[in-house]
């Protein structure tokens, strides 16, 4: 497929901070992949992590490194499946100088990843990007100016813009504020005002936390608390999800190029372009692909309703997998929590070191 074709990670491009045909194509991805395997590795006992800082260097270093050879595959996988082009009529030359620098921006993220783990910046190297990559699209489909044809004529990307435009170009106001408000293929009124209620919510759940009583074993009279938040492990199931279902997205697509037609590939995953306004983008209408991907719009819901619950089973069954894997492999279990605290020489307050574990649990669940 050409640049101008249908985009097969439209649906992805936001969670995993990735834009189409920019040096941010593969976006997080590398990065999210390579701690995902790491990680399950871990969790499952293939590899042996240590509680010393040496050992956690290793692993870190590690995941480094297989992230660097994901981000190799998955250029070439791009541009084997003919992202760009048809391989066999840009050449071998255009095709490895696409490769490159697909392998050169990816490990530039990876090293700034790497800073902000070390401390140079605020938070996490995976939710920064993340942040950035949603902020510059909430602002671009709210006040893009770009045009577009629909067949009604001429319409602004941008939500916002596209609100004054059609106040001032049509004669019925009502139906154009219902447009304004309710477009398909396009960004629209509602979308923006569903992202704002959507933030509002987050950040006020995100102050829910317990605080339990703690104090210290070695000072009389010295007491504090240690806040443990609603949302525990945060974004980090969702990221991981979203990985898992990209990579599958990546699978299904090269086999459906090279093997259109296969029985096993079509159950694997069927694909279609969504026609409209605004950037193509390909979307699958069958085999697993189908059923693990969101419902393309509300009336979908209603026409296959199998569908919709068939995904939401794997979101929060995935999730939760996500969410137990990651508590156990990062440190944030109820025993390491407990271990940190009696290492700091600090206790529960009204309970013994044996029932600690079991207070964590408890505040956790």
């Amino acid at each position: 497929m050409s640049s101008d074709s249908a985009d097969p990670f439209y649906w992805m491009r936001v969670i995993l901070a990735s834009n189409r045909g920019t040096l941010m194509e593969l976006g997080i991805s590398p990065i999210v992949t390579s701690g995902l395997i790491m990680q399950l590795l871990a969790g499952a006992k293939i590899i042996e992590v240590g509680d010393t800082p040496k050992d956690r260097a290793l692993f870190n270093g590690a995941q480094k490194l297989f992230g660097m050879i994901i981000t190799i595959g998955q250029a070439i996988v791009y541009v084997m499946t003919g992202m760009y082009g048809d391989p066999a009529e840009m050449g071998a030359g255009i095709c490895l100088l696409i490769i490159i620098q697909l392998f050169v921006a990816g490990l530039i993220v990876l090293l700034l990843d790497e800073l902000l783990q070390k401390g140079y910046g605020l938070g996490s190297g995976i939710s920064l990007f993340i942040a950035t990559n949603i902020c510059e699209t909430i602002v671009w489909k709210a006040f893009s100016p770009t045009t577009i044809n629909t067949g009604r004529g001429t319409e602004f990307e941008g939500a916002v813009i596209a609100l004054f435009h059609l106040l001032a170009t049509r004669t019925d106001k009502v139906r154009a504020l219902r447009e304004a408000f309710y477009r398909q293929n396009l960004p629209n009124l509602m979308n923006l005002i569903a992202t704002v209620f959507v933030f509002a919510v987050v950040i006020y759940f995100q102050g829910f936390r317990v605080d339990l009583p703690i104090k210290s074993a070695r000072y009389r009279g010295q007491y504090s608390s240690y806040p443990i938040k609603l949302f525990y492990t945060s974004n980090i199931p969702i990221i991981l999800q979203s990985a898992l279902v990209s990579n599958l997205y990546v699978i299904s697509q090269m086999l459906s190029v090279r093997f259109s037609g296969n029985f096993l590939v079509n159950l694997l995953g069927q694909w279609a372009d969504v026609s409209g306004g605004g950037p193509a983008r390909s979307y699958p209408v069958g085999g697993l692909c189908y059923y693990l991907s969101p419902p393309e719009s509300m009336g979908a819901i209603f026409e296959d309703p199998v569908h919709v619950v068939v995904y939401i089973i794997f979101m929060l069954g995935s999730c939760a997998f996500f969410s137990k894997t990651w508590i156990e492999v990062s440190g944030s279990s109820a025993k390491d929590v407990a271990k940190q605290l009696k290492e700091q020489q600090m206790v529960m307050r009204g309970h013994r070191d044996t029932s600690m574990v079991h207070e964590l649990n408890s505040a956790r669940a």
